[in-house]
């Protein structure tokens, strides 16, 4: 299954199925029903680093799991199906940080990100920008109708292929992004296409300097 980012915050995006089992998964994770919780992952996978819509914390699972100290074994099973350590929640914390004010020191050493790559966060966050400036130049009516969070780059360094997909509402299709090269000279491969329009493809090299659109007109 391809790693995504899952820019979606209100519930209107989404339809009524969809919200009430990601609903499911934010109350078992905020209520600290651990069980409760691996059962509804096991059964959709793909939220694991998903939010409650319409909710303003921006807490995950493993935030989740973070603030109420969640046994080492839970957080660990979480991490292997997929949750980023990297995700940060509203107050721009990651799980570590917050398992760190809770005062949760088992929880420390587990949490704290593991890096695949290695790129300086100031250059991956003027990257990021770069990145966001592409996706509002192509969907800023979307981005502002569904309040998308849009993607944020921390967490490509801990997937060994760095590369996730971002759907966005109502343009049937989205970004394919993939982080090339290392350090300072890092770059991000982003291809974004409607998949109900032909010609519609676009390639952007970014780059801490900025972006080039490197390629148009496919797919």
């Amino acid at each position: 299954m391809e790693a995504v980012w899952d820019g979606v915050r209100k519930a209107e995006t989404l339809k009524d199925d969809w919200v009430g089992t990601r609903h499911a998964v934010a109350d078992a994770a905020r209520d600290y029903r651990w069980l409760l919780l691996l059962a509804l992952l096991k059964k959709t996978p793909e939220l694991i680093n998903t939010t409650r819509v319409d909710g303003p914390s921006l807490y995950a699972p493993l935030h989740q799991a973070a603030h109420g100290g969640a046994p080492v074994e839970v957080a660990a099973r979480l991490i292997r199906l997929g949750a980023w350590r990297t995700l940060r929640a509203a107050r721009g914390e990651r799980p570590v940080d917050i398992a760190a004010r809770k005062g949760h020191a088992h929880l420390l050493e587990l949490l704290q990100p593991v890096y695949a790559h290695e790129v300086p966060l100031d250059v991956l966050a003027r990257i990021q920008t770069h990145f966001h400036e592409v996706i509002r130049g192509r969907v800023e009516r979307l981005v502002r109708e569904h309040d998308l969070r849009l993607p944020e780059l921390e967490p490509l360094l801990e997937l060994p292929r760095p590369h996730l997909w971002f759907a966005v509402a109502g343009m049937y299709g989205g970004f394919s992004y993939t982080l090339e090269a290392a350090g300072a000279t890092s770059r991000l491969i982003a291809e974004s296409w409607c998949r109900v329009c032909g010609g519609s493809g676009q390639r952007h090299l970014i780059s801490a300097a900025g972006s080039t659109l490197v390629d148009e007109g496919f797919v």
